[in-house]
């Protein structure tokens, strides 16, 4: 089986990446299932609803979140109903929608997950993630070899102790959530396939996707504003991995792939895709 995990999405342009991006690799390569990281997809910062139905439409079999989970209230509160949607695993057993599920694909089941880790985070905390690893990846295994998991994380040392901890234990460990990505992609002893970052899908000359001159006057008045969208040199980034039948990765390699910048982009759009192109009636239950 080969996998594609789609780097964070980052706002429009992100979303534009993704349309435009997923539809070219797909004739240049076999892809059997597409996780994407939707954590940014709407105004840079959270998943709204509309964008999800919308990713998903596109392509995304899967869309996985992190620390802005529950940033837009549409989401939250359809959240339960929207099965291709995961939260992070090891929230509070109260938080509405599921951090792991086994979905089907054309060469059979495949489990995902998000586990959050805990540095960094101010407005969400998750469990320990090296707590709730063990049980999650057994759950999993009952059902299927193939177990992917997006470790959201923004601490290296974190993330390379749990890519250390489940070698062996599931099929790839892909870190997401620093929006950079890392150079340090291989399969570990077990067959496990991880990369520290699988970078962002969205506007390369900016700071994480967003308008650069913005994030400098963040940094100078220390008001938060990650609102206006970056348009310059979209690219579609991510990993492409393949799996045999046991879940063991045979390879995994790093996605770079360029897109023509828009010529005339609508900064001032509203934060979701056009209603023409959302999937009409679309049943979540």
């Amino acid at each position: 089986m080969t996998i594609l995990y789609v780097a964070e999405i980052v706002g429009k342009v992100g979303v534009y990446a993704f349309k435009t991006g997923l539809a070219e690799l797909k004739k240049r390569h076999t892809i059997d299932f597409v996780i994407a990281c939707g954590d940014g997809a709407t105004g840079g910062n959270g998943l709204g609803r509309n964008h999800a139905a919308y990713l998903h439409k596109l392509g995304a079999d899967v869309l996985t979140t992190g620390e802005c989970c529950f940033y837009k209230k549409d989401l939250v509160e359809n959240i339960a109903h929207i099965p291709y949607v995961l939260r992070p695993f090891n929230l509070s057993p109260g938080a509405p929608g599921i951090g792991s599920r086994i979905f089907k694909s054309p060469l059979g089941k495949i489990g995902v997950a998000v586990l959050l880790g805990q540095s960094g985070y101010g407005k969400l905390h998750g469990d320990n993630p090296f707590y709730a690893l063990p049980a999650l990846l057994e759950r999993l295994r009952q059902e299927t070899p193939l177990v992917v998991i997006d470790f959201h994380a923004g601490a290296t040392a974190e993330k390379h102790t749990l890519f250390t901890m489940a070698a062996g234990n599931c099929s790839a460990v892909i870190g997401s959530h620093c929006r950079v990505q890392t150079a340090d992609e291989g399969i570990l002893p077990g067959g496990t396939a991880v990369i520290t970052d699988a970078g962002r899908t969205g506007s390369i000359d900016s700071v994480g996707g967003t308008d650069k001159t913005e994030r400098i006057t963040e940094y100078l008045t220390g008001i938060p504003d990650r609102t206006r969208d970056a348009w310059d040199r979209p690219e579609l980034q991510g990993v492409l991995f393949e799996l045999d039948p046991a879940g063991k990765a045979l390879s995994i390699q790093r996605i770079r792939h360029p897109l023509p910048a828009l010529k005339n982009p609508d900064l001032n759009s509203p934060e979701k895709p056009p209603e023409e192109e959302l999937p009409p009636g679309e049943n979540h239950d």
